[in-house]
C-alpha cells in the first residue's frame, strides 16, 4: 500500500497499573512544586527570633500636617537586626502610609544589644495627635 505511512500505529489501551503510576508521579512532581514555592528564604537567610534589648531609639518625626488633621494611629514593623545590634532593613506591616515613613526612618537609627546572629523584631510605634 502507498499510503501505509499516513496511518497511526495501533496502540493498546492503557493499564489500571499504568494510570496509577502516571496519577502518582504527577501528584509527587506536584508535591515537591508546592513544597518549594512556599519556602521563602533559605536557611542560612532565616533570622532568629528572639528578643534583644534596645539601647539607642529615635523619635519619629511627626508630620505636622498630620497632626493639625489629627490623624495618628499605630504604624507596625518589622526590623532586621545584625549581629553587631544594628538595623539593616525594616519592613511595614501595617498603618498610615505616610506615618510609616517616619517610623521607618526612625527605626534604622536605633541600636540594640550585640547578639550572635541577625535576628527579626516587630515593632509598634503609637502616633497620637492628642499627645506629645
Amino acid at each position: 500500500m502507498p499510503h501505509d505511512y499516513f496511518r497511526f500505529p495501533r496502540l493498546s489501551p492503557p493499564s489500571a497499573r499504568g494510570i496509577f503510576r502516571n496519577f502518582l508521579a504527577t501528584f509527587l512532581l506536584l508535591a515537591l512544586c508546592l513544597s518549594t514555592a512556599f519556602e521563602l528564604t533559605s536557611p542560612a537567610q532565616k533570622a532568629s527570633k528572639f528578643e534583644r534589648k534596645v539601647l539607642v531609639t529615635v523619635k519619629p518625626h511627626y508630620p505636622d500636617l498630620l497632626r493639625e488633621a489629627k490623624i495618628g494611629g499605630l504604624v507596625r514593623l518589622r526590623a532586621w537586626i545584625l549581629p553587631n545590634g544594628t538595623v539593616s532593613n525594616v519592613e511595614v506591616l501595617g498603618g498610615n502610609p505616610i506615618l510609616a515613613e517616619s517610623a521607618v526612618a526612625a527605626v534604622k537609627q536605633w541600636k540594640f544589644v550585640p547578639g550572635p546572629t541577625q535576628t527579626t523584631d516587630d515593632i509598634s510605634l503609637n502616633f497620637n495627635p492628642h499627645g506629645d
